[in-house]
């Protein structure tokens, strides 16, 4: 009776050890999404990695975890190649990490500094001042029609002249984003538009079209202004973070910011 005990509680502490043998896996493998010949990639990297592709407009997916999943592998792959092969104990190669890992840094300096120095209410109000300036106070519903040559728009404005529905001679218009719409370019700002175009355009009367050509860098364009109306732009305050991240993803504003903290450091520092 008792040697029956002993085995009963033997194969019980067998199917135990097997037990947290298996658990000990799971959890690893919770950890890791590869092992690659003994080393393991850790599931955070990947994770960090897809948040990074989300943040970029990409779907959260299976098929994108297993992409970056194989992208991983693979680069285990090959940096153990890499390391097999003596390229970490080169000395270029430890340069060129010694400044690519220095410009991380400086990377990540400069961008907490734009974070925690944005644009004054000054430069925001500049800005958005010069934008009211440049918006205007109207905006044109507007068709054109768009031709290679000055003889061809001259024939067409003869034709617009004779009675010919300019919808229809705009369906053959080079711009075949508004051919289909009878050469509608729907609301918009003088601002929008090239100068040469624009400053046609706020001369027409509506209802007008221009009986000269105007030529731009695209071609030369017979313009009818269908209506016009008042445009109110928004406020300071409603534009105001629009133009606070316009100004801060602007190279120029960085560039004289950045320009900024390097005096200042070195205004700071001890050079001998």
């Amino acid at each position: 009776m008792k040697q029956a005990q002993s085995r009963s509680f033997s194969h019980a502490a067998i199917t135990f050890l097997f037990s947290l043998t298996a658990l000990a896996a799971s959890s690893a493998f919770a950890q890791n999404i590869a092992v690659v010949n003994s080393k393991p990639i850790p599931k955070a990297k990947a994770d960090e990695m897809v948040a990074q592709a989300v943040k970029q407009g990409q779907a959260n997916t299976p098929e994108l975890q297993n992409a970056v999943r194989e992208q991983l592998i693979t680069r285990e792959i090959l940096l153990q190649e890499a390391a097999k092969q003596g390229y970490g104990s080169n000395a270029d190669i430890q340069q060129q990490i010694e400044l690519a890992r220095q410009q991380v840094l400086i990377g990540a300096l400069a961008n907490d500094y734009f974070k925690n120095n944005p644009p004054t209410d000054a430069e925001v109000r500049g800005q958005y001042d010069a934008l009211v300036k440049e918006m205007g106070n109207k905006e044109y519903h507007v068709r054109h029609i768009l031709v290679e040559t000055e003889p061809a728009a001259k024939a067409i404005i003869t034709k617009l002249k004779a009675g010919a529905k300019f919808e229809d001679l705009a369906k053959g218009t080079k711009d075949t984003g508004s051919a289909e719409k009878g050469g509608d370019l729907d609301w918009a700002q003088p601002s929008m538009f090239v100068k040469e175009f624009s400053d046609a355009m706020v001369k027409l009367p509506k209802g007008k079209f221009t009986e000269v050509p105007v030529k731009s860098q695209f071609g030369y364009h017979i313009i009818r202004v269908d209506d016009i109306r008042d445009m109110k732009a928004p406020s300071f305050e409603e534009a105001k973070p629009q133009i606070v991240q316009a100004i801060m993803q602007n190279q120029q504003w960085q560039q004289m910011k950045f320009q900024a903290l390097i005096q200042d450091l070195r205004g700071k520092a001890k050079i001998e």
